[in-house]
């Protein structure tokens, strides 16, 4: 394990960004955090978490894909592909961490998606264990230790120093880059903050939210719950949930006509949308209850099933804080789950 002092932060990111363009958590004028590319003078966030998480950095809102060029009956495809550029994302936390697994399953199978993955290829993540769990935290549900981020290198911060453990290759060749900064290290004092967080999350308030009533094999189970009515009822269909989550991965593609000739691009999507997988023949589910039922039967239940077990939610309480009616997933387990 390394240690570096923080009054060596500034001085640390930009050895850093003489080879790597890197991303950090960046306070807003309104409060909250998000990734932007640090430059001399950017101050890294406190915020336990951003609003929109790292996933943007991967698997943007809005990319375009490539560009043709028509000329009669003669079509020129052109590749537009920039995604080469070695970057670092700093300070992600470990539900964050963990929504990579999801998205790499989604966008790593064949056939690859070869922007994602060239982004995966050329990033370094270094996480950031939490300190400070906020009320709609619910990552333990999931098997997620915040104290204990996986990426390519672990951190954790204390009043005076960043102490950084590589745990892959590029993880170490990472830390190799900025040795002259940094300095052998004992484990004592992450070992001690690790203790004092780890009893904070055992007294959150959903601390001992479970999954035992989802997981594979519950389609049939759960198919006609009357939650389903219950609760789609109030739900505005607005997407906010989509679009906060890391691990949603829905999108539309679409093309563009310049004039000159036609962009096709992606988008981000939302099956909380009427439009979503709308086809000639119209759309395959045509009430909010369905479109409802389906975002969180994907999560809790399809994923699971063709995924060995991995739920497609970590436990990061975005959706609990945006959803502007307070319609989250937690509420769906909860009242699945018999809890009232």
């Amino acid at each position: 394990m390394r240690k570096l002092s923080l009054d060596n932060l500034n001085k640390f990111f930009a050895a850093v960004a003489e080879s790597k363009t890197i991303y950090l958590p960046v306070d807003q004028k309104d409060g909250s955090a998000k990734y932007a590319k640090w430059a001399e003078g950017t101050e890294w966030s406190n915020a336990l978490n951003t609003v929109r998480s790292p996933k943007d950095l991967f698997f943007p809102q809005t990319e375009d894909l490539m560009e043709f060029k028509t000329e009669g009956k003669n079509i020129e495809i052109i590749d537009i592909r920039k995604e080469s550029e070695d970057f670092v994302i700093f300070g992600v936390r470990a539900c964050d961490v963990k929504s990579f697994e999801v998205l790499d399953r989604v966008f790593l199978s064949e056939p690859v998606d070869s922007f994602y993955a060239s982004r995966r290829e050329h990033a370094i993540i270094v996480a950031l264990a939490c300190t400070r769990p906020s009320e709609t935290c619910f990552c333990t549900t999931f098997g997620i230790d915040a104290t204990e981020p996986a990426g390519d290198v672990s951190a954790w911060k204390t009043d005076s120093a960043l102490y950084l453990k590589a745990n892959t290759e590029k993880g170490e060749a990472f830390l190799k880059s900025i040795e002259a900064l940094t300095e052998d290290a004992d484990t004592a004092e992450v070992d001690a903050q690790k203790t004092k967080t780890a009893e904070i999350m055992k007294k959150l308030p959903l601390a001992d939210l479970t999954t035992d009533a989802f997981g594979g094999g519950k389609t049939e189970e759960l198919w006609n719950n009357p939650v389903w009515d219950e609760m789609s009822q109030t739900c505005l269909g607005c997407g906010t949930c989509t679009f906060v989550c890391p691990t949603c991965q829905c999108y539309d593609i679409k093309d563009f006509n310049t004039g000159n000739g036609v962009i096709r691009y992606r988008c981000w999507d939302s099956c909380m949308y009427s439009e979503f997988t709308r086809m000639a023949h119209g759309n395959n589910r045509l009430s909010q209850k369905e479109r409802f039922r389906q975002r969180f039967m994907h999560k809790l239940v399809y994923y699971p099933e063709n995924n060995e077990g991995l739920f497609s939610c970590v436990g990061c309480g975005r959706c609990l804080a945006k959803c502007p009616i307070s319609m989250n997933i937690v509420k769906v387990m909860k009242k699945i789950g018999g809890d009232k």
